[in-house]
């Protein structure tokens, strides 16, 4: 199987260990993943404030640049959303022919990481340890917009050591948003406030889920109070051995 890794821009720029703990994973579960140089944006930001028109080079990039591998694999939900749900928007408006098929063969391909382990690779128990209590917050994107559901808890379960507590209210989003927290932000602090509560008040160390937009937004509240509370990507705690 050709795997590539989509490592998407807030990896990129903030958090490389999260790109790095997916690779580190995979090669361990024997999955031999390509990283893609070529790769830039998903077109996500542009394609949620209505620059659908502007996102056509950046769809057509990402078609290109995954072309032929059987997977690719991204430590987002959000982002694997737009790959699976909105290209086809884009590409339909364009006019392009061409970049339909090409949006019509790459699409479904792309996997959230949970996704890809659990319904593509068939495990659960990818030999990860991490001796600390956690509690998961599934992230809108990957909870309404990909289905993604239990798998992440499946593996969280497996996990040697961890302890994992039910995060209260969790399907509720955590105001993050991405330019709705710019818009819209004492609305989204409201939300995030209200998040980071349910989140301390399961006792947890640690804040995990499979997108570090949302990671970010509740975990700078967590620290404005100094909770103690880290947040760490799901990605982080399955490439954990030791």
């Amino acid at each position: 199987m050709r795997v590539a890794l989509m490592v998407t821009c807030i990896n990129d720029a903030l958090y490389p260990g999260t790109g790095q703990a997916v690779v580190t994973l995979l090669r361990r579960l024997g999955v031999d993943v390509e990283f893609p140089e070529s790769q830039t944006c998903c077109a996500q930001p542009m394609v949620n404030t209505g620059y659908l028109d502007e996102a056509v080079p950046v769809v057509r990039n990402f078609v290109d640049t995954f072309a032929g591998y059987d997977a690719v694999v991204t430590p987002s939900g959000s982002c694997a959303g737009c790959a699976r749900h909105q290209h086809s928007i884009v590409a339909r408006r364009s006019g392009d022919t061409g970049l339909q098929a090409a949006v019509a063969e790459t699409s479904p391909r792309v996997h959230e990481l949970s996704e890809f382990l659990v319904d593509v690779l068939g495990v659960t128990d990818v030999g990860a340890y991490y001796p600390h209590t956690v509690t998961y917050h599934p992230t809108c994107h990957s909870l309404r917009m990909l289905g993604v559901g239990d798998r992440p808890l499946q593996l969280l379960e497996k996990v040697r050591g961890l302890t994992l507590l039910e995060l209260p209210a969790a399907d509720q989003c955590c105001g993050f948003g991405g330019t709705f927290a710019l818009k819209n932000a004492d609305t989204s602090v409201a939300m995030g406030v209200d998040k980071a509560r349910h989140v301390t008040d399961t006792g947890a160390e640690v804040l995990t889920a499979g997108d570090n937009s949302c990671l970010t937004h509740i975990g700078g509240l967590l620290t404005r109070d100094r909770s103690g509370v880290r947040s760490v990507h799901l990605a982080e705690i399955l490439a954990a051995t030791a």
